[in-house]
């Protein structure tokens, strides 16, 4: 999450629950799978945005409200995914009406039975806006501590302009003066039901905007704050590929190489490290895998999803099992494809070798197998003549290797 979230943590005393609305029928995306099941990366877009939540340890509960046809599917995507602290609430007709229910939970026997722990502050938060972080949460959850409701903002992209009942333009607002309602907000938690409980019919069946009903019925002013510019909601098909594209770009930021103690290997490591340093967030360790060394237990349980993996032994397959058993006990492939890339290179003097038509069977093999637990093999030999490693890597580009041939044959 971004930086300087952990200094703004609400207290670790407020209970904070989370309100997921699920239920669109994705109209405006076309289509039949409504947007927040559709695959990014091939997980679908509601696992992101609850694994966004789930990430910040003082949200106690996190409330998926879906349509009732869509109960089972986002039961399987719990499953799949090893979401926890998530409970599954049937939806109303309208959005309004949706999030009353995902309320009722904390305050209604028939809707949970037992009654889950009532929060302080509840955020609501669309399950079509994946790109949430710890910090704008904080900050609406404070806000709305001290308020009573707070929700983000950003400043509007268009003008707004009113049309009269001939079609022609009425009147226009002055950009400048409004901004356009984001999510998340934020409430305590009796405010926002109260509100609810007195909402009429007319405001669950058209209404929109939760803070309006805050103010409307419980003549709540809520604190409005300024979020970043990645809040934004899927909408559009085009909306859907923007999305898969900051996934992508996200999950390309980072690399960690795994070298073997031994010094000649280490420096190659070093060498890597600094030709890549200013292109990508870069993590060089020098490890014995005999070990099952902590410090990897560490970076495996961290946000790394592209591993190089380097040394001289002959039997470099057996290390990169080794690393992709380590991987797939991590539970990130879940998440998000992995990549690792094994590079066998004989630095040590009067070491040469080649791998055989067996070897390379077992290899193939082998990256086939873990390509179906989402962990993507890449397998380099490097050889020259030279007795002295090479120093120049400055061509080498670790970004997410696509066009790049697997292992097992297939782009």
């Amino acid at each position: 999450s971004s930086s300087g979230s952990r200094d703004a943590r609400p207290a670790a005393v407020t209970p904070v629950a989370a309100v997921l609305p699920a239920g669109g029928s994705g109209e405006r995306l076309g289509g039949a799978t409504p947007k927040q099941f559709c695959a990014l990366q091939g997980r679908p877009l509601v696992s992101y945005t609850v694994r966004a939540m789930e990430r910040i340890s003082w949200i106690s509960n996190i409330i998926v409200v879906v349509s009732p046809e869509n109960v089972d599917t986002m039961k399987s995507i719990t499953e799949k995914y090893g979401h926890k602290r998530v409970t599954i609430v049937k939806g109303g007709i309208t959005r309004h009406r949706s999030i009353f229910n995902g309320l009722k939970v904390f305050a209604e026997n028939e809707f949970s039975n037992p009654l889950l722990q009532k929060p302080e502050v509840v955020i609501i938060h669309d399950a079509v806006r994946p790109f949430v972080e710890e910090d704008i949460l904080s900050k609406v959850v404070m806000a709305a501590k001290e308020h009573g409701a707070a929700g983000a903002i950003r400043p509007l992209v268009s003008t707004v302009i009113a049309s009269g009942a001939d079609g022609c333009l009425d009147h226009s607002l002055e950009r400048a003066r409004y901004r356009a309602s984001e999510m998340p907000q934020a409430f305590l938690f009796d405010i926002i039901y109260e509100a609810y409980q007195q909402c009429s019919d007319y405001d669950l069946d058209y209404g929109t905007e939760c803070l309006h009903l805050a103010l409307k019925y419980c003549r709540t002013n809520a604190k409005l704050v300024e979020g970043p510019a990645d809040l934004w909601k899927v909408t559009y098909k085009r909306d859907l590929y923007a999305a898969e594209s900051i996934i992508k770009d996200n999950l390309s930021q980072q690399v960690c190489v795994i070298t073997d103690v031994k010094e000649a290997v280490a420096q190659v490591g070093f060498v890597l490290h600094e030709s890549l340093k200013s292109r990508i967030e870069f993590e060089a360790i020098s490890i014995s895998l005999s070990r099952n060394d902590s410090h990897l237990q560490n970076i495996f349980s961290g946000q790394c999803y592209n591993f190089v993996c380097i040394n001289d032994k002959k039997c470099a397959i057996q290390e990169t099992q080794q690393i992709a058993d380590m991987l797939e006990k991590s539970n990130i492939p879940l998440l998000y494809p992995i990549v690792l890339i094994s590079v066998q290179l004989p630095i040590s003097e009067n070491t040469s070798f080649s791998i055989g038509m067996e070897e390379l069977t077992r290899i193939k093999k082998f990256a086939r197998e873990v390509k179906k637990k989402n962990i993507l093999v890449y397998a380099l030999l490097i050889q020259y003549k030279s007795k002295v490693p090479p120093r120049g890597l400055k061509s080498v580009n670790l970004r997410y290797p696509h066009g790049v041939t697997t292992m097992d044959g297939e782009q």
